[in-house]
């Protein structure tokens, strides 16, 4: 059997309610500092939701931004970000060898519901429709936004993977680099589900919306109390190359991609099923080459739906069942659900921890649901643990798509 490429990671670009540079974003996630907050929606009113504050203007002119979504300027700022941290020369670089791949969940709603609101106003006469909304709102957007911007001229697509996609697009950008069709991936997920009001309006409907009066406490995993998802929008875009590629270059390296899997339940829309999650878990362990238990910290998908938190506890249980050394967080609790961005996000914000050995806590746990307990479960505060080398990262979306990352330290 050939040996598979190394693949590492190189550079991080985000932008998240919490914070809009990996710096911030860490510091907050180790100081228990949330980013819900409420804004005002159509046709919803008050609703709680991550907002992302970053600045949209320094890599975009007036007119593309305009002409352009909040989904690909989220995108266009982390992937400047990420070849910023990179360090990639971008005079020097081959364009032509450089990919882009952004996970979704879903895109064009937004700009969908914004035009009809705008003929609403002019008694639905379609004249006053955009002629941009077309490529607002074809699938690849994103993505293409960020070529377009960045003048890139490898291959560019998105990946719809509901919320999973963080994951996915970091997976595909692997894949990518082990088949020899890039050099270099920009790879991670994006969300503007924040701007639409269909979203709450649907969460709203299953009852799975989340509300408390004060914002900063809403979106409480593995909680007693804990009653929905909060909405939030945000992007997180990796620097992949390969592992040689990287060392010549002497650029910084963050982490090497040890393993990863992705699988279906193909059971239920919405409910997830532990034995799939499970699977998933397993095998990106086997093909990291380690056991459960030389993982250091699980990062939790976790959204804080009753049901949803409860089956991936179970799965949990399966795979990490005799592991003292492995412990358990979560990065929704801080920042709410960002949908297509989370699984990228989520990753991101516990890479700090192969430095400073923390393991940023889940906030808002004050009274743990029994059914949701777990063995090194970090709740509230940090934990500083002797030792760390894997992180495996769960992203899980609706139709039952599950995904699993592990990231390790990079030796030899």
């Amino acid at each position: 059997m050939v040996e598979a490429e190394r693949i590492v990671i190189t550079g991080i670009g985000l932008a998240s309610p919490n914070g809009a540079d990996l710096e911030t974003f860490r510091r907050n996630l180790i100081d228990g500092v949330s980013g819900v907050t409420v804004i005002e929606t159509r046709f919803m009113g008050k609703v709680l939701a991550g907002v992302c504050t970053f600045d949209e203007r320094r890599y975009q002119d007036r007119k593309d931004r305009r002409r352009g979504t909040r989904a690909g300027a989220i995108s266009i700022y982390c992937a400047h970000e990420a070849l910023r941290s990179a360090r990639v020369d971008r005079e020097r670089v081959d364009r032509r060898r450089v990919g882009t791949f952004i996970g979704i969940t879903e895109h064009g709603t937004v700009e969908t519901e914004n035009e009809i609101d705008v003929i609403r106003q002019y008694d639905y006469d379609t004249k006053f429709w955009s002629h941009h909304h077309n490529p607002r709102t074809v699938a690849n957007n994103p993505a293409g936004e960020v070529t377009l911007n960045l003048g890139l001229r490898g291959p560019h697509y998105t990946i719809g993977a509901a919320c999973a996609a963080g994951n996915a697009g970091l997976i595909q950008g692997v894949q990518m680099l082990r088949l020899g069709e890039v050099d270099v991936a920009l790879a991670g997920g994006v969300s503007e589900a924040i701007h639409s009001f269909g979203i709450f309006a649907s969460f709203a409907a299953e009852h799975a919306l989340a509300w408390h009066e004060n914002p900063a406490q809403a979106c409480r995993p593995f909680d007693r109390a804990r009653n929905g998802i909060v909405v939030s929008e945000g992007g997180c875009v990796y620097v992949l190359e390969r592992l040689r590629d990287a060392r010549r270059r002497e650029a910084p390296i963050v982490a090497e991609v040890g393993g990863y899997a992705m699988n279906s339940d193909a059971s239920d829309p919405v409910v997830p099923d532990p034995e799939r999650l499970a699977e998933c878990m397993s095998e990106a362990v086997a093909r990291a080459g380690i056991e459960p238990r030389d993982v250091g910290i699980v990062s939790t998908h976790a959204t804080a739906t009753e049901l949803g938190d409860i089956q991936e506890v179970e799965a949990l249980r399966r795979v990490f069942v005799d592991c003292p050394q492995t412990y358990i967080n979560n990065t929704k609790s801080y920042i709410g659900h960002a949908m297509g961005a989370a699984g990228a996000l989520e990753l991101a914000g516990n890479l700090g921890a192969f430095a400073d050995g923390m393991v940023h806590p889940t906030i808002n746990l004050t009274d743990l649901d029994p059914r949701c307990e777990l063995r090194n479960l970090v709740a509230n505060r940090p934990r500083r643990v002797e030792r760390l080398d894997y992180i495996l990262n769960n992203s899980f979306g609706m139709l039952g798509i599950n995904s699993a990352v592990i990231v390790s330290r990079c030796r030899g």
